[in-house]
């Protein structure tokens, strides 16, 4: 399992955004079929919504991918 560590600078940061930050994606707009597709979930809940706003102390999943938002 791969973690990252994702530090937020600012009050979120929204969805389609946090996986192109962290490279798991090109652009946000892979980032957002990458999250329509279904295999993202935020705090262990599948997440559909392509710019849900992500907060410090969430953890978005994505296959065996951990992002930690601090």
């Amino acid at each position: 399992m791969q973690k990252i560590v994702f530090d937020l600078t600012s009050e979120y940061v929204e969805l389609n955004q946090l996986m192109k930050l962290v490279g798991l994606v090109d652009s946000g707009g892979a980032g957002k079929n990458m999250v329509a597709s279904g295999v993202v979930s935020v705090d262990g809940k599948q997440e559909l919504r392509k710019t849900a706003k992500i907060r410090s102390g969430q953890t978005v999943s994505v296959g065996d991918i951990r992002i930690s938002v601090q």
